[in-house]
């Protein structure tokens, strides 16, 4: 095909990411079929914490985006443990709702996922995120002209378990659609889209939270995370927000027991 990439693999040498501008942390434990994303918290912390330094030995300057499981977690412990600006820290888990969002409305409607625009902010739980069905739209058309209630409340409750849908059907975490999120944040960092992803950033302020990573809208460019978009949560999306933020902050406790 005419590929000039040059890859190295299958090693647990450091220095062959050197001089990084993008570090894509996937470490840990896989989930399992009935095991939730939160049940992996005290294996996998040690290990992205033990990656996350040793990457930034060979790649100070480097952007983390942030995979593992509880990705939420993960990302809070990477920003802690590196000390690096916050806009460096970026955790991948609301992309890939958002992309399951767009796939299970695309369904309902009978539409092309690439004419919807549906996002999902709140903590990368089957419990905490949340699929923002009031603002999403087909080629700007607000989605609740065509569908019921009923049929909305199927599309959020059936994104909300995408992720344990999956592990169930292959008997382990999902990996191609998390790549594919990874890779389209990886893009729009090296190529300086400055386009709108919901991310798992950290918060100060911010929808009402601060001192937590959060899937938020963002601006992904060049400097990693540039810009927190704020779409005006009606009341009861915030209630759900800071019910979000609960949860994820409570994960976030376990860290200090490890």
């Amino acid at each position: 095909m005419g590929f000039d990439t040059k890859i190295v693999g299958s090693t647990n040498d450091y220095s062959k990411t050197a001089n990084s501008d993008v570090v894509v942390i996937t470490s840990g434990l896989p989930r399992k079929p009935g095991m939730t994303r939160e049940e992996l918290i005290g294996t996998n912390a040690s290990i992205v914490k033990s990656v996350a330094e040793n990457i930034l030995k060979y790649s100070p300057d480097t952007i983390i985006i942030v995979i593992s499981n509880p990705m939420d977690t993960m990302t809070y412990l990477a920003l802690q443990s590196t000390g690096l600006p916050k806009n460096r820290i970026i955790g991948m888990g609301g992309t890939l709702d958002s992309a399951r969002f767009k796939y299970q409305l695309s369904q309902h409607l009978g539409a092309s996922a690439g004419d919807l625009n549906a996002v999902v902010i709140g903590g990368h739980g089957d419990t905490t995120m949340i699929p923002l069905i009031r603002l999403a739209t087909w080629n700007s058309v607000p989605v609740s002209n065509f569908l019921t209630e009923e049929q909305q409340q199927k599309i959020v409750a059936d994104t909300m378990v995408g992720g344990a849908t999956l592990t169930k059907l292959i008997g382990t975490s999902a990996w191609y659609a998390p790549g594919a999120a990874g890779a389209a944040l990886v893009e729009s960092i090296l190529r300086d889209e400055k386009k709108l992803f919901t991310c798992c950033v950290a918060l100060d302020g911010e929808y009402g939270q601060k001192d937590i990573c959060l899937g938020v809208p963002v601006i992904i460019g060049r400097n990693g995370w540039e810009k927190i978009l704020d779409f005006g949560l009606t009341e009861s999306e915030q209630a759900a927000f800071n019910k979000s933020a609960e949860a994820v902050r409570s994960m976030n406790d376990v860290l200090k027991t490890l």
